[in-house]
Protein backbone atom coordinates (compact mmCIF):
# COMPACT_ATOMS: atom_id res chain seq x y z
CA UNK A 1 0.00 0.00 0.00
CA UNK A 2 3.10 2.13 0.81
CA UNK A 3 4.28 1.84 -2.72
CA UNK A 4 0.87 2.59 -4.06
CA UNK A 5 0.66 5.30 -2.12
CA UNK A 6 3.80 7.20 -2.96
CA UNK A 7 3.17 6.23 -6.67
CA UNK A 8 0.36 8.50 -7.04
CA UNK A 9 2.31 10.85 -5.58
CA UNK A 10 5.47 10.65 -7.95
CA UNK A 11 2.83 10.93 -11.15
CA UNK A 12 0.28 13.61 -9.63
CA UNK A 13 4.02 15.53 -9.53
CA UNK A 14 4.94 15.10 -12.91
CA UNK A 15 3.19 17.01 -14.99
CA UNK A 16 3.85 14.92 -18.13
CA UNK A 17 3.33 12.08 -16.16
CA UNK A 18 6.00 9.11 -16.00
CA UNK A 19 6.94 5.96 -17.38
CA UNK A 20 7.33 2.67 -15.80
CA UNK A 21 10.58 2.98 -16.09
CA UNK A 22 11.13 6.25 -13.99
CA UNK A 23 8.95 5.36 -11.19
CA UNK A 24 10.55 2.35 -10.68
CA UNK A 25 13.63 4.38 -10.30
CA UNK A 26 12.38 6.85 -8.35
CA UNK A 27 10.46 4.13 -6.25
CA UNK A 28 13.46 2.33 -6.13
CA UNK A 29 12.06 -0.89 -7.40
CA UNK A 30 11.92 -2.93 -10.16
CA UNK A 31 9.37 -2.48 -13.41
CA UNK A 32 7.31 -5.38 -12.54
CA UNK A 33 6.75 -4.12 -9.22
CA UNK A 34 5.69 -1.15 -10.73
CA UNK A 35 3.50 -3.07 -13.10
CA UNK A 36 1.77 -4.68 -10.58
CA UNK A 37 1.09 -1.87 -8.35
CA UNK A 38 0.29 0.17 -12.04
CA UNK A 39 -2.33 -3.05 -12.72
CA UNK A 40 -4.32 -2.59 -9.27
CA UNK A 41 -4.42 0.94 -9.24
CA UNK A 42 -5.66 1.38 -12.88
CA UNK A 43 -8.35 -1.13 -11.93
CA UNK A 44 -9.49 1.48 -9.60
CA UNK A 45 -9.31 4.10 -11.75
CA UNK A 46 -6.78 5.75 -9.89
CA UNK A 47 -4.11 5.54 -12.70
CA UNK A 48 -4.13 5.42 -16.56
CA UNK A 49 -2.25 5.30 -19.50
CA UNK A 50 -1.89 8.03 -22.04
CA UNK A 51 -1.47 7.40 -25.81
CA UNK A 52 2.74 7.46 -24.96
CA UNK A 53 2.12 5.01 -22.13
CA UNK A 54 2.78 7.64 -19.76
CA UNK A 55 1.27 7.47 -16.08
CA UNK A 56 -0.90 9.42 -15.27
CA UNK A 57 -3.78 10.43 -12.25
CA UNK A 58 -6.87 8.86 -13.29
CA UNK A 59 -10.68 9.58 -12.75
CA UNK A 60 -11.41 7.87 -9.57
CA UNK A 61 -9.28 10.51 -8.06
CA UNK A 62 -12.06 12.83 -8.80
CA UNK A 63 -14.50 10.32 -7.07
CA UNK A 64 -12.41 10.38 -3.88
CA UNK A 65 -12.00 14.04 -4.16
CA UNK A 66 -15.39 15.23 -4.35
CA UNK A 67 -16.46 12.81 -0.93
CA UNK A 68 -13.56 14.15 0.74
CA UNK A 69 -15.16 18.06 0.49
CA UNK A 70 -17.81 18.63 2.78
CA UNK A 71 -15.46 16.75 5.07
CA UNK A 72 -13.12 19.65 4.56
CA UNK A 73 -15.70 22.06 4.53
CA UNK A 74 -17.01 20.87 7.58
CA UNK A 75 -13.93 21.25 9.68
CA UNK A 76 -13.20 24.83 7.78
CA UNK A 77 -16.88 25.79 9.32
CA UNK A 78 -15.94 27.00 12.86
CA UNK A 79 -12.93 29.08 11.60
CA UNK A 80 -15.25 30.62 8.75
CA UNK A 81 -18.01 31.54 10.89
CA UNK A 82 -15.81 33.17 13.85
CA UNK A 83 -13.83 35.28 10.77
CA UNK A 84 -17.39 36.14 9.60
CA UNK A 85 -18.40 37.61 12.75
CA UNK A 86 -15.54 39.49 13.37
CA UNK A 87 -14.80 41.04 10.11
CA UNK A 88 -18.18 41.60 9.52
CA UNK A 89 -17.45 40.06 6.26
CA UNK A 90 -18.21 37.36 4.16
CA UNK A 91 -15.41 34.63 4.64
CA UNK A 92 -14.76 31.81 2.27
CA UNK A 93 -12.63 29.04 1.94
CA UNK A 94 -11.01 28.63 -1.14
CA UNK A 95 -9.38 25.19 -2.62
CA UNK A 96 -7.74 24.58 -6.07
CA UNK A 97 -9.89 22.06 -8.50
CA UNK A 98 -8.57 22.21 -12.37
CA UNK A 99 -6.13 24.54 -12.15
CA UNK A 100 -9.01 27.46 -10.78
CA UNK A 101 -9.68 28.82 -7.74
CA UNK A 102 -13.02 26.98 -6.26
CA UNK A 103 -15.21 28.27 -3.16
CA UNK A 104 -15.79 25.17 -1.11
CA UNK A 105 -17.40 26.79 1.82
CA UNK A 106 -18.77 30.10 2.73
CA UNK A 107 -19.99 31.39 5.60
CA UNK A 108 -21.84 35.23 5.52
CA UNK A 109 -21.96 37.42 9.12
CA UNK A 110 -25.29 37.55 10.86
CA UNK A 111 -25.13 40.92 11.90
CA UNK A 112 -24.69 43.11 9.21
CA UNK A 113 -27.40 44.97 7.36
CA UNK A 114 -25.34 44.19 3.97
CA UNK A 115 -22.91 42.01 3.02
CA UNK A 116 -21.42 40.17 -0.16
CA UNK A 117 -23.57 36.75 -1.23
CA UNK A 118 -20.81 34.49 -2.08
CA UNK A 119 -21.75 31.06 -3.78
CA UNK A 120 -20.31 27.63 -2.57
CA UNK A 121 -18.83 26.47 -5.89
CA UNK A 122 -17.92 29.48 -7.60
CA UNK A 123 -15.30 29.59 -9.66
CA UNK A 124 -12.20 32.15 -11.03
CA UNK A 125 -8.43 32.49 -11.98
CA UNK A 126 -6.02 31.76 -9.55
CA UNK A 127 -4.18 35.27 -10.69
CA UNK A 128 -6.68 37.39 -9.86
CA UNK A 129 -9.10 37.77 -6.81
CA UNK A 130 -7.03 37.59 -3.42
CA UNK A 131 -8.57 34.26 -2.60
CA UNK A 132 -6.38 32.83 -5.84
CA UNK A 133 -3.30 35.07 -5.41
CA UNK A 134 -3.33 33.97 -1.64
CA UNK A 135 -2.85 30.11 -2.73
CA UNK A 136 0.00 31.28 -5.20
CA UNK A 137 1.59 33.11 -2.40
CA UNK A 138 1.37 30.23 -0.55
CA UNK A 139 2.62 27.87 -3.40
CA UNK A 140 5.81 30.27 -3.03
CA UNK A 141 6.18 29.81 0.90
CA UNK A 142 4.47 33.23 1.78
CA UNK A 143 1.70 33.23 4.49
CA UNK A 144 1.36 37.34 4.39
CA UNK A 145 -2.82 37.92 3.53
CA UNK A 146 -3.21 39.47 0.32
CA UNK A 147 -5.80 41.59 -0.75
CA UNK A 148 -7.59 42.74 -3.74
CA UNK A 149 -10.15 45.58 -5.44
CA UNK A 150 -12.62 44.32 -7.82
CA UNK A 151 -10.68 42.22 -9.56
CA UNK A 152 -13.75 39.34 -9.37
CA UNK A 153 -16.33 41.73 -9.07
CA UNK A 154 -16.83 45.29 -9.57
CA UNK A 155 -17.22 47.30 -5.75
CA UNK A 156 -16.02 44.13 -4.10
CA UNK A 157 -12.80 44.08 -1.92
CA UNK A 158 -11.24 41.03 -0.62
CA UNK A 159 -8.55 39.98 2.10
CA UNK A 160 -7.22 36.20 2.14
CA UNK A 161 -4.46 34.27 3.52
CA UNK A 162 -2.98 30.45 2.38
CA UNK A 163 -3.75 27.77 4.23
CA UNK A 164 -0.63 25.94 4.67
CA UNK A 165 0.52 22.75 6.21
CA UNK A 166 -2.02 20.56 4.76
CA UNK A 167 -0.55 17.91 2.96
CA UNK A 168 -2.26 17.64 -0.57
CA UNK A 169 -4.56 20.72 -0.17
CA UNK A 170 -3.67 24.13 -1.81
CA UNK A 171 -6.30 26.47 0.04
CA UNK A 172 -6.79 29.69 1.11
CA UNK A 173 -9.24 31.43 3.61
CA UNK A 174 -10.75 35.32 3.40
CA UNK A 175 -13.34 37.79 3.52
CA UNK A 176 -14.88 39.56 0.73
CA UNK A 177 -16.92 42.60 1.38
CA UNK A 178 -18.83 45.80 -0.54
CA UNK A 179 -16.54 48.17 1.07
CA UNK A 180 -12.43 48.44 1.52
CA UNK A 181 -11.40 46.97 3.83
CA UNK A 182 -8.20 47.66 6.25
CA UNK A 183 -5.54 45.03 5.89
CA UNK A 184 -3.83 45.93 9.21
CA UNK A 185 -6.82 44.82 11.04
CA UNK A 186 -8.59 42.31 8.73
CA UNK A 187 -5.18 40.50 7.72
CA UNK A 188 -4.60 39.11 11.20
CA UNK A 189 -7.73 37.60 11.91
CA UNK A 190 -7.75 36.17 8.43
CA UNK A 191 -4.50 34.66 9.22
CA UNK A 192 -5.61 33.37 12.50
CA UNK A 193 -8.82 31.59 10.81
CA UNK A 194 -5.98 30.13 8.14
CA UNK A 195 -3.80 28.84 11.14
CA UNK A 196 -7.29 27.24 13.09
CA UNK A 197 -8.34 25.75 9.55
CA UNK A 198 -4.64 24.17 9.03
CA UNK A 199 -4.84 22.68 12.47
CA UNK A 200 -8.44 21.46 12.14
CA UNK A 201 -7.60 19.51 8.86
CA UNK A 202 -4.10 18.14 9.34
Amino acid sequence: MDRGLRLLHLVADASGGLTVTEAANRLGVGRAAVYRLVSALTGHGMLRRDGDGRLRLGAGLLHLARRAQPLLAEGALPALRRLAEQAGATAHLTVVEGGEGVALAVVEPSWTSFHVAYRSGARHPLDRGAAGRAILAGRAGAAEPVSSSGELQAGAYGVAAPVLGVPGLEASVGVVALAPLDVDTIGPQVLAAARAISTALS
